[in-house]
């Protein structure tokens, strides 16, 4: 931290504990400012940690930036939610104390976000396994659907929690995140019945509708259209640009299962939520009586079959009230707007009920169930909302600033207490601070029989009339002279002008609020948390609103804050830490200090000239009181470094120096020794050349090595690379033996290699090259198709055992399957086309229907086989019109013609018989009469009956003639 003071007229302070005016609210926001334009969001006060909301991108995220923060001093490094992440988990883990992370702020100011990236943080640096990892998928995981059912648009975010969330996540002796639980509070149930203007309800009803499979929305008897349901058209924003509701709401669905929800429980969710839409369209109708009935049936059948319920006792409870007087049960009808308000009253219920269920599931999935150590220790993330005015507050804000009031309470008493306690462990006198207690307003809503909650519980439970404007008139009798507390009544003339007569006025620590009592008997609620880290937000990406900064500023109490936090000592730091970072300032320290660090910082400040008020010295640790000593010492610093800087470049210039030379004379002696190899090389082999033709001898020994060397690598080059290639490289004389031998050598182990990859099957007399021989005597130059069958090889048969039915084999006995293929038959009559198998066995062409033998041809009673000369697959086998065994000669199709021709005509003996025809076959269809097939070129095949009663078959030519 201290190192990013040397830029501070730029960037500010990274803590505003150094703010040198710290009283002043305008110095407060010009470090906010100064750093927000720095795309530095986060600064501290004390151990609070303020997030300004930059509504873009930042790169501050990211693996490396989370091992960064890893394990490190929590002042060590910039401020950052990653610091504030780990220095909980580093406590939790030395102090074996469970710890608390508190997120509060407005609505928009990044709090969902902030609770995100602490989870994040959590599950890449923390220790895994197995069971760690899918703990740590169902804690992701829970976002998602939390904030499908949690959260909505509304005018200042577009993501906005509607819902206030304490969250435990609990880690076992190790360290490892292990399970967890969830609280919710404070559901924003009536914006399942109405919006503003500009909001949308939440996100889980448009994704419902946008992403859902039609089957499920026709299950429910939804359409795909938010603007047929009156709970979705308040707001008129059923479409938002920021977000793509079909994309979430496949998010949500991997979501849910992955915290454990099975098929039945999403159904029955979903069941839920679409009946709340129903009711949200239940419409009603008035009789003359006044009383209301239903008049859309149609609703209330859908309801009744979503939520399991009889319909007409729906129906009665949406038009009727029951009554209890006298241990005796009436029914009272209800009005127009009675019955409207019932609706929407069940509504909010079945909403808020189920979103409690849908949390007690999610719990039930993070529950940590090992038992081996039943005391897991825990990280508690508070995500609440921060002290909020509107132009009309209901029962809901005067909750939420209540809860707000307690915390800036609490936050205010640990503060102390934490200072308190620091001073009094290094030995530091404390002084009392002077600060607001707003104890006084935290006891006029809480005290007992004569706080403000207790006299509404009161009011709601008493019998008779009770109504909002008597909670009002009880409040001004028991709390009426309260200093803190105000009505219209009992306002001075000035104040009722800005007040309504239904309306009471609080003053809270951080301003005053007008709260309204409309509605305020029929709901009530109490809060009470503790602080630890503070959320301020922006309302625009990339400009700094000073008035929401400042308002927000107020509203989170954060001066009085800053200023109990500075009613001490603005710094403070380890001996060793401080000594370490400016020992270099005084000669007697630098460049080390071998006393006590105590010793060593009372010998450093002395020589800086430090005021006896300016700091103290504790037991482990100096305190500085104000800003502007320690920045003195941080500029002393940053001119001492450029002093030592200087030192230190003379110092190492002259040491390069040495080292160049040093370098250089190492370089010139391998160059030396370079030229001296060359020189040697050169004379051997020049007298080796001279004495080339000697026997071997001291003199030639290297060059003839070297000339046996050099054949043998440009051989090994330039080797034949076929058996019928005769080339070989000259020799030299000494090599003309050896290189024979070696070329001999090479031409066997060529021709073996050669022999040993020749196929069986390619030899002229092997069965496929005979089969290939005869298809070319048969089809060259006479079928269209026969070129684009020759690259394709033939195979034995087209359909295996498995393909043909038992019972066919059987009824076969012995005759051996020679070729089986797939076919199409033509009916004589119609010429329809029937799926059929043909085998070829030793004696006949056998026709098969599924499991039955519709026809044998006897190879001695096929005639000939007639095909076109196109490329289509039809072709006719031709059976003696005598036999009275055949029915007539069968038209079949093959999608395999030339193989199939081939195959009929080995194994019938009838080569000679196949006859390749133009223009038409005529065929016997049986009892003397004849059929004919024409065949004509089209541009796609194509069989069917002509209306001149023949078949009629076009086919594409492949191959011009």
């Amino acid at each position: 931290m201290e190192s990013a003071l040397t830029a501070r007229d730029r960037v500010g302070v990274q803590d505003f504990v150094l703010l040198e005016n710290h009283t002043s609210e305008a110095a407060f926001m010009e470090n906010l400012r100064k750093r927000f334009k720095e795309n530095l969001i986060y600064t501290y006060i004390g151990s609070v940690l303020v997030s300004v909301n930059p509504y873009k991108d930042l790169e501050i995220y990211t693996k490396n930036h989370m091992e960064r923060y890893r394990g490190v001093n929590f002042y060590e490094v910039s401020p950052h939610i990653y610091a504030v992440s780990d220095n909980s988990y580093r406590s939790m883990r030395t102090e074996r104390k469970d710890q608390c992370i508190l997120i509060s702020g407005e609505s928009g100011a990044g709090k969902t976000e902030a609770s995100k990236k602490i989870l994040q943080y959590y599950a890449v640096t923390c220790p895994a396994s197995d069971q760690v990892e899918t703990v740590k998928d169902r804690l992701l995981q829970s976002n998602p659907v939390l904030e499908a059912f949690g959260n909505a648009k509304t005018l200042r975010n577009d993501n906005s929690s509607r819902f206030g969330k304490y969250m435990d996540i609990q880690f076992d002796f190790k360290g490892a995140p292990v399970g967890g639980h969830i609280l919710n509070y404070l559901l924003e149930k009536s914006r399942v019945v109405h919006q503003n203007h500009g909001e949308r309800n939440f996100h889980i009803f448009y994704q419902l509708i946008e992403g859902a499979e039609e089957d499920l929305l026709r299950r429910l008897g939804l359409e795909r259209n938010p603007q047929q349901y009156q709970y979705l058209v308040k707001g008129n924003c059923p479409k938002v640009s920021s977000i793509n509701d079909r994309s979430d709401w496949k998010v949500v669905r991997k979501a849910l299962s992955v915290v454990g929800f099975n098929e039945d429980e999403v159904e029955e969710l979903l069941n839920i939520i679409a009946s709340v839409l129903h009711l949200g369209n239940i419409q009603y109708g008035g009789e003359d009586s006044g009383n209301a009935y239903i008049t859309t049936d149609t609703q209330i059948k859908y309801l009744a079959r979503l939520l399991g319920v009889d319909g007409l006792v729906l129906k009665e409870a949406l038009t009727h009230k029951k009554i209890i007087a006298k241990g005796e049960e009436l029914k009272s009808p209800l009005n127009l707007e009675q019955a409207a308000s019932a609706r929407d009253a069940l509504s909010k219920a079945v909403y808020g009920r189920t979103f409690t269920w849908l949390v007690n599931k999610i719990n039930v999935s993070l529950a940590y169930r090992d038992e081996t150590y039943k005391n897991a220790s825990v990280i508690g993330l508070l995500d609440i909302y921060g002290f909020e005015v509107f132009q009309h507050n209901s029962f809901e804000q005067f909750c939420i600033n209540y809860c707000n009031e307690k915390l800036q309470q609490l936050f205010i008493e640990l503060t102390l207490k934490s200072e308190q306690d620091e001073y009094e462990a290094e030995g530091i006198t404390w002084e009392p601070v002077q600060y607001f207690n707003n104890k006084i307003i935290c006891d006029l809503v809480e005290e007992k029989f004569k706080g403000i909650i207790s006299i509404l519980d009161e009011e709601c439970l008493r019998p008779g009339d009770a109504s909002d404007i008597t909670f009002l008139e009880k409040l001004e009798n028991t709390v009426g002279g309260h200093a803190h507390l105000t009505t219209h009544k009992l306002a001075d003339g000035k104040t009722r002008k800005v007040m309504g007569r239904e309306e009471f006025r609080l003053l809270h620590y951080a301003g005053e609020v007008n709260y309204n009592v409309n509605g305020v008997c029929v709901r009530s609620n109490q809060l009470c948390f503790i602080s630890s880290f503070a959320v301020v937000s922006l309302s625009l990406s990339g400009r700094f609103d000073e008035v929401l900064i400042r308002h927000q500023v107020k509203y989170l109490g954060l001066m009085e804050n800053l200023r109990v936090r500075r009613a001490g000592f603005a710094y403070r730091r380890h001996y060793e830490t401080f000594l370490q970072r400016y020992k270099s300032l005084c000669p007697e320290t630098w460049p080390s200090w071998q006393g006590k660090l105590a010793d060593g910082v009372s010998t450093l400040v002395k020589h800086l000239g430090y005021k006896p008020e300016e700091y103290k010295l504790g037991r482990s640790k100096i305190f500085i009181r104000f800003p502007k000593t320690l920045f003195a010492t941080e500029d002393a610093l940053e001119t001492r470094k450029h002093s030592l800087g200087e030192r230190e470049r003379e110092r190492v210039t002259s040491r390069a120096v040495v080292v160049q030379a040093w370098w250089r004379g190492i370089l010139a002696c391998r160059r030396a020794q370079r030229r001296r190899e060359a020189a040697n090389t050169i004379r051997r082999f020049i007298k080796g050349f001279i004495y080339r033709h000697n026997e071997r001898c001291p003199e030639n020994e290297y060059f003839l090595d070297y000339v046996r060397y050099s054949f043998l690598m440009k051989l090994r080059r330039n080797l034949p690379k076929t058996v019928l290639d005769k080339s070989w490289p000259t020799p030299p004389t000494a090599l003309i033996e050896a290189s024979e031998q070696l070329r001999k050598l090479y031409m066997q182990n060529m021709v073996w290699s050669y022999c040993k990859r020749i196929n069986p099957e390619s030899s002229p007399t092997s069965p496929i090259q005979l089969f290939s021989k005869l298809c070319f005597e048969i089809f060259k130059n006479k079928k269209d198709n026969y070129p684009q069958s020759v690259p394709k090889l033939f195979v034995g048969t087209r359909l295996n055992g498995e393909e043909i039915n038992p019972k066919v084999l059987q009824s076969l006995g012995s005759e051996k399957m020679k070729y089986a293929v797939p076919v199409t038959k033509y009916d004589r009559k119609g010429y329809k086309a029937r799926p059929r198998q043909l085998l070829l066995t030793s004696n006949s062409a056998v026709i098969v229907e599924e499991a039955k033998l519709k026809q044998r041809i006897d190879y001695a009673a096929l005639k000939g086989i007639s095909v076109s000369s196109l490329s289509d697959g039809v072709f006719v086998l031709h059976v003696p019109t005598e036999d009275k065994k055949q029915k007539g000669d069968v038209v079949l199709q093959s999608d395999h013609i030339i193989e199939t021709l081939t195959k009929v005509a080995i194994c019938a003996d009838k080569v000679n018989s196949i006859n390749i025809n133009q223009g038409s076959i005529t065929f016997t269809m049986g009892q003397g009469k004849e059929g004919i097939i024409d065949f004509t070129s089209g541009s796609e095949l194509l069989v069917a009956k002509a209306k001149n009663g023949h078949l009629s078959v076009t086919a594409p030519r492949l191959n011009s003639r």
